[in-house]
């Protein structure tokens, strides 16, 4: 019996890690949860789960647990309360963005298992947190669903006789769309997937392709692999999570429908696998289709390799200025295009900090987004 923590339980991959679980009460016990505001969504999962101990929240919802032997408390400084706990086994950080860095930081300094969906973490901060990994001796496991499927596909394989990495990408909602087409497209355009259902935040992302870019990054620092040998093609199906080439040929591929729910058992379980209550019925598939990107159309897949293999404290600022972007296009204050505009004009305007420490990490997050602020605001 494993005890998980899960930090944003009530987002999309939150919720679908509360299933995975669910279906396994003689295997994990959840003891403690984080959420946001959504505290409906929230009462729901600790009604459920009587063996919670802790929740931690942005919310008021502590007044209706008044008689509970659970601990509440209020603010994401207080996650420390979560991950400290001396039973924990495994905490899954689904956080997003930037904010999840720090629970990451606290999960690897007390030795837990990291099964990780906030791929921020690796992006903004990569080579600190594969040295805190390495000093204090701890798995992380990767929950994205191309992360997942690349180590899926190594088991069993020499890392020395990759050939290289290939992400896939579904292309988003815009994916069909040429850039004068992408003028004067909407928020809700913009969330209209056609393959995901995921959050506000992911899906624009995998709009603007600023989503795969970040994976870029963090499949640099999870396989520590060079740039020059990870690829990414489009694959509209969103069948094939991703692909590992060798030196003789052969190619490692992970397949199945677009659902988060695989690669969280997977990271729960690693390296054996649970039994989960879905059916692949490839019977149905009626073609699998692959394109080369194109980076001119898609440029974040360019901005990322040159931020990537420029290093320093470039991908901070990439994912600063892409967060607070997205989140002037949801509030209508800019255009799609300008959320590309916005991150462009950032990273031209930096003054990269090599080998960055953490709080130099911390500081250049806050300053690009100041700054961007200042100029839209």
């Amino acid at each position: 019996m494993k005890n998980v923590i899960l930090l944003g339980a009530t987002g999309s991959i939150g919720l679908q890690a509360i299933d995975v679980l669910s279906q396994h009460p003689d295997k994990f016990r959840l003891i403690g949860i984080s959420f946001g505001k959504n505290k409906d969504v929230a009462k729901n999962i600790i009604d459920n789960f009587e063996s919670i101990k802790k929740v931690v929240s942005n919310s008021d919802i502590e007044e209706e647990y008044q008689n509970s032997n659970c601990l509440f408390f209020r603010g994401n400084e207080n996650i420390k309360q979560l991950i400290t706990m001396e039973e924990v086994d495994i905490v899954i950080n689904a956080i997003s963005g930037f904010a999840g860095l720090n629970a990451s930081i606290l999960t690897i300094e007390n030795r837990k298992k990291l099964a990780l969906a906030n791929k921020e973490t690796l992006v903004v901060a990569g080579q600190l947190i594969k040295n805190l990994q390495k000093e204090y001796q701890t798995e992380i496991i990767p929950i994205d669903s191309e992360h997942s499927a690349i180590l899926q596909a190594l088991r069993g394989n020499d890392y020395a006789d990759i050939k290289r990495l290939i992400l896939t990408a579904s292309g988003g909602s815009f994916r069909d769309k040429t850039r004068e087409e992408l003028v004067n497209v909407t928020l809700q355009d913009a969330l209209n997937h056609p393959n995901w259902s995921m959050g506000m935040e992911i899906t624009i992302d995998s709009a603007t392709m600023f989503n795969k870019a970040l994976e870029i990054i963090e499949a640099h620092y999870l396989f520590e692999i060079d740039y020059d040998r990870i690829a990414v093609l489009q694959h509209n199906e969103s069948l094939d999570h991703s692909m590992v080439e060798f030196i003789d040929g052969s190619v490692m591929a992970q397949l199945g429908y677009p659902d988060m729910r695989v690669p969280i058992a997977y990271a729960l379980s690693y390296p054996r696998r649970l039994s989960l209550k879905q059916d692949q019925d490839f019977l149905n598939i009626s073609k699998m289709t692959f394109k080369k990107i194109d980076q001119e159309r898609f440029p974040a897949i360019k901005i990322a390799f040159a931020v990537g293999k420029a290093g320093g404290t470039y991908p901070v600022v990439l994912n600063a200025s892409k967060e607070v972007a997205n989140q002037l296009f949801i509030e209508n204050k800019i255009k799609f295009l300008d959320i590309e505009k916005i991150v462009i004009d950032s990273l031209k305007n930096h003054q990269v900090i090599n080998n960055p420490t953490l709080e130099q990490i911390y500081l250049v997050d806050q300053e690009t987004r100041e700054a961007i602020k200042k100029v839209y605001n």
